[in-house]
């Protein structure tokens, strides 16, 4: 993981050079770079040319352009207009011209002659608030590129799997067709179940290929009436003999992307299988109203199998982890989690040692 960078720039703005490097002076400290504008224009060149400066002090009374100008223009171009900015004033510190600077984008306001000591402090603690944006930016960019990658290996197995899939329906569809199986009505259910299960199967991957490709069309939204969809799916899972599925309660009807609830509820219930060590495997699946959030639906789906410890509750949601003593890829936890949060809502389990563990989730309802 690329480190985020501990140092700041600071662009002093004054036009009376000692005043610049009696600032600079001030505010020496290790892992600081300064520069100096004599002129609000100088500061908006500058401002343009680099783009690692993290706070400028900003004298508001300079000859060719005031500060509240040069604020303005910053504030105004896309480049430049997250750079926090204090104002540096000698007048103008009624109330009025204080808010102005407010107004202009100015996050803090320091009249001289300047405090050393509240000087020092407040450039510290934007130092430490810029410091925090650059862990967050460089945190984001590590996710977007581990999506990126997860992207390329969903892409590879779909594409990998979608061919064979293809070809044994064909071979399905021939061997249902055989008057044999025709005569025999238990063997004609069943090829009907075989064919649905791999129609529905090359759907999910197909779904998964244009999912990759970055469709930028809206994902289709209908109607789906939760129980039914799990009652679908748990058909189409062909679940042994030992895994009985209840409801704890009434399940909604929600307006959604049926495809990838069914997604959230596959990942889940599988996860549930596999990993239960008790000899009857018991999933139970209910949900209520958000209390948080009234626009979204929390799901769960309980399992009694051996449990997460505590330390692992966080970690099992990140991409290729699993809890002690896991196994698997440590990627079907990671895709619940990022089509939770492609709409909004969020994860989370609770879980006890030897007795099982419930997953929590929120769906949008619309």
């Amino acid at each position: 993981m690329t480190e985020p960078s501990k140092k700041i720039t600071i662009l002093l703005v004054d036009d009376k050079q000692e005043n610049l490097l009696s600032l600079e002076d001030m505010l020496q400290a290790p892992d600081r770079i300064f520069l100096k504008a004599s002129s609000g224009n100088e500061a908006l060149k500058m401002a343009l040319k680099h783009n690692d400066i993290g706070l400028i002090m900003l004298d508001v009374q300079m000859g060719d352009m005031d500060g509240y100008e040069v604020a303005r223009l910053l504030k105004t171009n896309p480049r430049t207009k997250d750079i926090s900015i204090i104002f540096v004033t000698a007048i103008n510190k009624e109330e009025q011209y204080v808010l102005k600077g407010f107004k202009e984008g100015a996050v803090d306001y320091l009249s001289k002659p300047l405090d050393v000591d509240i000087t020092r402090a407040k450039v510290n603690v934007f130092e430490k608030l810029y410091c925090y944006q650059n862990e967050l930016k460089v945190a984001l960019q590590e996710k977007e590129k581990i999506n990126k990658q997860l992207e390329r290996f969903m892409y590879v197995v779909a594409h990998d799997l979608k061919s064979p899939l293809n070809g044994a329906i064909g071979l399905l569809t021939l061997i249902s067709e055989d008057e044999r199986i025709k005569k025999e009505p238990d063997l004609n259910e069943y090829m009907d179940i075989v064919l649905n299960a791999t129609n529905h199967l090359t759907g999910m991957i197909t779904s998964v290929l244009d999912y990759t490709l970055k469709n930028d069309e809206a994902a289709p939204k209908e109607i789906v009436d939760v129980q039914q969809l799990l009652q679908q799916l748990t058909l189409l899972l062909f679940l042994p003999k030992n895994v009985q599925v209840q409801y704890d309660t009434a399940l909604p009807t929600l307006f959604t992307n049926k495809l990838k609830l069914q997604q959230v509820f596959q990942n889940l219930i599988a996860n549930a299988i596999k990993h239960n060590d008790k000899e009857k495997v018991v999933i139970n699946i209910g949900g209520q109203d958000s209390s948080a959030r009234e626009d979204f639906y929390e799901f769960y789906v309980e399992d009694n199998g051996p449990g997460i410890a505590s330390r692992d509750t966080d970690r099992i949601f990140k991409l290729f982890e699993k809890g002690d003593g896991g196994t698997g890829s440590g990627i079907g936890l990671n895709i619940f989690k990022m089509l939770v949060e492609e709409q909004g809502g969020k994860v989370w389990v609770d879980s006890k040692p030897g007795e099982g563990s419930r997953f929590y989730f929120q769906w949008s309802r619309n």
